[in-house]
Formats: C-alpha cells, sequence, structure tokens
C-alpha cells in the first residue's frame, strides 16, 4: 500500500491540533471544471469550513464523513449543530441535486472531538460538488460548497462481497502474550483468540476493527478500540478482532514499527488483504462469510444496532 492512501484523516488531525492556516485539508478535495457558476472559491472566507474525512469516495453506496473547522481549525461539530449535505453530479447538472442527506454526528473522542456520517449513493464516477449547509443554537445558517472526485473503484473489500480469510495472529501465536502482537496498554484477550479464517470457518459472525493504539497515525485508534471493548462484552454471540495495521517487529521486550527504506510505516499482508485506506477500520461479516458493514475511523450507535441485527441473523 502506497503511503499516500494514509495521509487525508492524519492531515486533518494535524491541522486540528497544531491550528495551522487551512487550505482545504482532505485529499478528496477537488477543482471543479471551468465555466460552473457557483462552484468557485467562495467570495469571504466562510466562518465554518467543512471538511471530507473520506480517504476514498467510490462509485455506487458511499459512506461520507466530514467535520467543520473554525477559523482557527478548531474542530466545531457539535451534537447540537446540524449538517446537511447536497450532492451534485457536476457533469450532469450543476444546479440541481442528486440527493440532500441530513448528517448524524458521533463522538469520535467522547466529549472532545466528533464528526458527521452520511449515507448516499453516487451514480458515476467523475467530479462531484457538495454543498454543506450547518445551524447551531445562538448562530445563523451557513452554506458552503466544495467539489470533490469519485473514483470508478476502491480497493477497499467491497460490502457484499466475501471476506479473505486472513490468517490474523492470535494470542495463541505467541504464547499468550498479547504484548508481541498489540499495542493496546489495556488488551482484552478476547480481541485475540480468534483469527479471521478461523471465525470464517467457523461460520462466526464478527467484527475487525483495524487499530494500532502505539502508532496510528489519525491518533483515533486508541479511543475507537476502547469504544468496542463494552460491545464485545454485551454481545458473546459475536466475536470481535483486532488487528494492528501495520508491520511490527519486538524490541527490548516491545512492539515497534518495522519501517521501509524512506523510513515509513509497512502496510501488513492483511492490511493489503481488505484495501484499507486509512486506520482505524472496521469490518462487519456475518456468519456466511459476507461482508456487511465497512466503516471508517468509528460507528454510530445507530449503525452498529443495525450492523449487529444484520450479522446475527439466522441464514
Amino acid at each position: 500500500m502506497a503511503p499516500r492512501r494514509w495521509l487525508p484523516l492524519l492531515v486533518v488531525l494535524a491541522l486540528i491540533a497544531a491550528g495551522c492556516a487551512s487550505g482545504g485539508a482532505s485529499a478528496s478535495v477537488s477543482v471543479a471544471p471551468s465555466g460552473l457558476a457557483g462552484w468557485g472559491p467562495p467570495a469571504t472566507p466562510p466562518k465554518l469550513t467543512p471538511v471530507l474525512v473520506t480517504n476514498g469516495i467510490g462509485k455506487g453506496k458511499a459512506r461520507i464523513l466530514f467535520l467543520y473547522l473554525d477559523s482557527k481549525n478548531g474542530v466545531a461539530s457539535a451534537p447540537d449543530r446540524s449538517a446537511k449535505v447536497s450532492f451534485y453530479d457536476l457533469a450532469t447538472d450543476p444546479a440541481k441535486p442528486v440527493a440532500t442527506e441530513d448528517g448524524e454526528f458521533v463522538w469520535t473522542i467522547e466529549n472532545e472531538r466528533g464528526m458527521y456520517v452520511v449515507d448516499t449513493d453516487f451514480p458515476t464516477a467523475g467530479t462531484w460538488g457538495a454543498e454543506f449547509t450547518t445551524a447551531a443554537p445562538g448562530s445563523p445558517a451557513e452554506t458552503v460548497r466544495l467539489t470533490f472526485d469519485v473514483r470508478e473503484s476502491l480497493p477497499t473489500v467491497a460490502v457484499g462481497a466475501k471476506a479473505p480469510a486472513s490468517k490474523t495472529p492470535t494470542a495463541a501465536d505467541v504464547g499468550g502474550n498479547l504484548s508481541q502482537i498489540s499495542t493496546d496498554p489495556k488488551p482484552d484477550a478476547a480481541f485475540y483468540k480468534t483469527s479471521v479464517a478461523d471465525a470464517l470457518a467457523a461460520h462466526k459472525p464478527f467484527m475487525l476493527v483495524f487499530a494500532t493504539p502505539k502508532f496510528c497515525t489519525s491518533q483515533q485508534c486508541g479511543p475507537t478500540l476502547d469504544h468496542f471493548k463494552p460491545i464485545a462484552k454485551a454481545n458473546p454471540d459475536v466475536t470481535f478482532i483486532n488487528v494492528e495495521p501495520y508491520k511490527l517487529k519486538v524490541v527490548d521486550g516491545a512492539l515497534q514499527p518495522d519501517l521501509d527504506a524512506n523510513g515509513q510505516l509497512q502496510a501488513t499482508a492483511v492490511t493489503n488483504e481488505w484495501g484499507l485506506l486509512s486506520e482505524p477500520w472496521i469490518f462487519a461479516v456475518d456468519r456466511n462469510g459476507v461482508v456487511q458493514g465497512s466503516y471508517e475511523v468509528t460507528i454510530t450507535p445507530s449503525e452498529l444496532d443495525a450492523i449487529l441485527r444484520v450479522i446475527t441473523a439466522a441464514g
């Protein structure tokens, strides 16, 4: 996997942490075709800037993540701030939206940082437009437009596809020493009991969480993994599996990254099998081995409730 695939969310969160000048953080943003009235840069800088967090958008059904940054690059997304997005196929009709969706807010780090999720459908690849409208108590509504690219396809294992029979590391592989396969300072042993290959062979529904708390480029892996620990305990009929997405090696008794010749993190074979574009990433697989859910960064409560019903259904 080329290192650039991991950059967009890292760039967004680096902007938030550093408070540097905003210049369109996400790599998804593109330049609108010339001659499209209303899709150029705004005449005056907006008070709030929408940022696409999603690393890659492909033709067909898509799950879009976005957040709002204020003028100092602080996160302005909040539970009481509404967010609505209208999507335009700029090659077909730049004046008529194809779909309009309300964003669902989700905390990515509880009471500290949040984003919005929308599900939509892109029937064609090419340059699309998004019109973001937001409002919050005590502040007027604001609308901002941006453009982005929709690809013909993405490398990530798609919803509806068969899950790769990955031989993910388990506690049995390391004599129960979880510090050799996980960078989680407080690992839940249940997440390392079963490999993906074994779960598929046993026809067990499972949630696969790619997350590395110690080396996560987005600083989101630890909170996401911690979020799933009580969920796993509350759902004993579902197998939960954590996998480190990068190549690691034991140095002086601790896991350290196995960097390439350029000093970059390297994706594991399992990470490449699943075609990850970023981390953390969560997949939900039913007892027939079919991927029923794919979630970048985190999962909303409504998404979780719905997908657990799907993957545990008899069939």
